[in-house]
């Protein structure tokens, strides 16, 4: 075990930018807001914002010093997949300076660097979502029960980009500029989500077939949640920013269709969700080790919160409403909790090593120790 140093510096560090980062964009987009609350998304947003640069420069003086080692993520089979982490990284900063940030530097320079911040994080997501399946297709080697949810970090950034590119509509010059920008989302909404629905299956297929495994692969069964709760977020949010596009009657149609499958999808949701607690619970009484995979307890529960709340928003319904500050509440407590113990962890020299494909299949547990989400 070893500490954060330049020299292990891997994309799945950026999984930290994004649970921390949804943290404060959650809170902001609740149904229901009480005193003091923005003003605590605020510190949480500026804190992803400096973590964001961070690793961004971790990351480039890893390449400088370690190119190596670098050059060599994307040919470890688990590894690669989590070059999608950093576009989603810099995509949730970038909504959350539209959504938050704008009360520090303005409006005008929230809306400039959001729309810098998801141009580059969508244009890494979409090679992300691209090469790494290439590069699985083609090059890698994967065992009868190597799927695991990292699969799906790759082709998630899409919906990502969907998602957050719906807070941008209002900013893009109405006509045929907006237009574009609206069906440009919903083409990276269906690619990310058609890929995410043939990526679970094979999920749920190894776990019949070869069960949960080792006790650190428990916390990454909540990556499911990510691209189902994202896919609600991303259809509420085009639906409530289509305005001045095609005309008052496709926007009501935009509208219920995020009900609907909104809806639908939170239920398949929830579901997992209670498979996922059931099986960390009976990880946890025989003793569920920390490791970076805890982070997947919070970004996936993030887009949880914030498709409930546009739901809320779109129905009007408390249940929605009630249940949206409930998950809120829970995805505090586990960022606090895994935010404490990989700070405490990473200063003590304790933390899981990040490891290549040979030193992980050594120790018998390939995915459990590289995976984050």
């Amino acid at each position: 075990m070893a500490r954060f140093s330049i020299a292990n510096v891997t994309p799945n560090w950026f999984a930290s930018v994004m649970g921390t980062g949804m943290v404060a964009n959650a809170a902001v987009t609740l149904p229901v807001q009480i005193p003091g609350l923005r003003q605590a998304a605020v510190g949480v947003w500026l804190l992803a914002s400096a973590m964001l640069v961070f690793f961004l420069t971790a990351t480039v003086l890893h390449w400088l010093r370690h190119p190596a080692a670098a050059r060599a993520h994307h040919a470890d089979p688990v590894m690669a997949h989590f070059y999608g982490a950093p576009p989603m990284a810099l995509l949730t900063v970038g909504a959350g300076t539209l959504l938050i940030g704008r009360d520090v530097v303005g409006l005008g320079a929230a809306v400039a660097i959001d729309a810098v911040l998801w141009t580059v994080g969508t244009a890494a997501g979409l090679v992300s979502a691209v090469a790494v399946p290439y590069l699985a297709f083609t090059r890698h080697r994967n065992a009868p029960d190597a799927a695991f949810a990292g699969w799906l970090m790759p082709v998630v950034p899409p919906m990502v980009s969907a998602a957050t590119g719906a807070l941008l509509l209002p900013h893009v010059p109405q006509g045929e500029a907006r237009e574009t920008m609206l069906l440009a989302c919903y083409a990276m909404f269906g690619l990310s989500l058609v890929a995410s629905l043939v990526i679970l299956p094979q999920l749920w297929s190894r776990l019949m077939h070869h069960q949960v495994g080792a006790a650190r692969t428990v916390p990454t069964l909540w990556i499911a949640l990510g691209p189902l709760g994202q896919s609600v977020t991303a259809a509420g949010l085009l639906a409530a920013n289509a305005g001045g596009t095609f005309g008052a009657a496709f926007e009501r149609g935009l509208g219920y269709l995020a009900v609907v499958f909104g809806v639908s999808v939170l239920g398949f949701a929830g579901m997992w969700a209670a498979i996922a607690a059931a099986v960390t619970v009976r990880a946890a009484v025989d003793g569920l080790p920390f490791s970076l995979t805890w982070w997947s307890f919070t970004f996936p529960v993030g887009t949880c919160v914030t498709a409930t709340s546009g739901l809320a928003t779109h129905t009007g319904l408390t249940a929605l409403a009630v249940l949206s500050v409930l998950l809120f509440a829970g995805l505090v407590v586990a960022w606090t909790v895994v935010a404490v113990r990989t700070a405490w962890d990473g200063l003590g020299w304790r933390l899981v090593p990040v490891p290549t494909q040979a030193s992980a299949e050594v120790l018998g547990e390939r995915r459990a120790l590289t995976t984050v989400g």
